[in-house]
This record gives C-alpha cells, sequence and structure tokens, in this order.
C-alpha cells in the first residue's frame, strides 16, 4: 500500500515550521477515522508532547498533552517502537489503554512509534468510531508516514 498523493503534498511543503493541524487531518481522512494525535518526543523530559488533536473531547486535553514514556497506547507504542492497536478500546481490559481513553468513545485505534533510523521522535494515533482491526499494509503505512513525520522533525531541531 502506497502513502497517498495527499498526504505526501503535505509532507513534502517546505513550510517551517510545519503545519501538523494539516497533515493529521488529512491523515485521519485518509484512513477514515474520526479521532487522532500527533504527539512528538521531547528528549529532556521523556515525555510525549501533543503536537495536534482532533475530536478529542477538551477535558482530555491536560491528560493527553504530556505522555509519560510507557503509559497508554502512545507511551507503550514509543516505548516498545512497535505499533499498538485495539479492536475496540471501549472494551479493552489489559491496561493499556488508560482509563481516560475510553472518554474519547473512539473502539478501533492505533498508535504508531515515529521512528527515523531506529530514532524515536514521536508517535501518532488514530482511531475510529466503530470496532476495527487495521492491517498490516495500513499499519506499515503509519509507520512509513511517521517516518517521514520523524524527518521533518529532525530538520526543525537541527
Amino acid at each position: 500500500m502506497a502513502l497517498s498523493a495527499s498526504i505526501l503534498d503535505i509532507l513534502k511543503e517546505s513550510t517551517s515550521p510545519m503545519h501538523w493541524q494539516k497533515v493529521l487531518t488529512t491523515l485521519i481522512s485518509e484512513f477514515g477515522c474520526s479521532t487522532g494525535t500527533l504527539h512528538s518526543f521531547d528528549k529532556e523530559s521523556q515525555h510525549l508532547v501533543l503536537m495536534a488533536q482532533q475530536g478529542i473531547p477538551e477535558f482530555l486535553l491536560p491528560k493527553m498533552s504530556k505522555i509519560p514514556i510507557g503509559k497508554g497506547m502512545a507511551g507503550i507504542a514509543a516505548e516498545r517502537r512497535k505499533p499498538v492497536e485495539m479492536c475496540n478500546l471501549q472494551t479493552d481490559d489489559t491496561g493499556v489503554a488508560r482509563p481516560a481513553a475510553k472518554e474519547t468513545k473512539v473502539e478501533g485505534s492505533i498508535a504508531v512509534p515515529m521512528l527515523l533510523n531506529g530514532e524515536l521522535y514521536g508517535v501518532l494515533g488514530i482511531a475510529k468510531p466503530v470496532s476495527y482491526d487495521f492491517t498490516k499494509d495500513e499499519s506499515d503505512m503509519l509507520l512509513e508516514i511517521g517516518e517521514s513525520i520523524g524527518r521533518i522533525l529532525k530538520s526543525e531541531t537541527v
């Protein structure tokens, strides 16, 4: 599964700083999702820091603005450096999803680390309002998008 032209076009834009909300909104739309987050990795604090979001209830934003590595889906994806997926976040009882995450009212969700040459640059997460298992192709595409975002984040910090 190849990256869509709309995502590639946005990621190739030479705007600095990048318009991360536009990136996330396009990504959510391309995958038929309703909700999403884009977090960068702050090496100093060892936390994921919210860069953009869509569909997250206002009262949850304080809990999602800074996420420790290893906590919740995004934190675990960052820690494992692998995608973390749930077919239905609402019925999850593994403890991977934080209790407040259920307040998003989403079901099928995936958090993917943004890695470039094995280095963590953040995590992107998207979710659907229905139960859904993301395919391997979709997961691979999200990893590829994450790598492209990592490349941009690296260039913005140089």
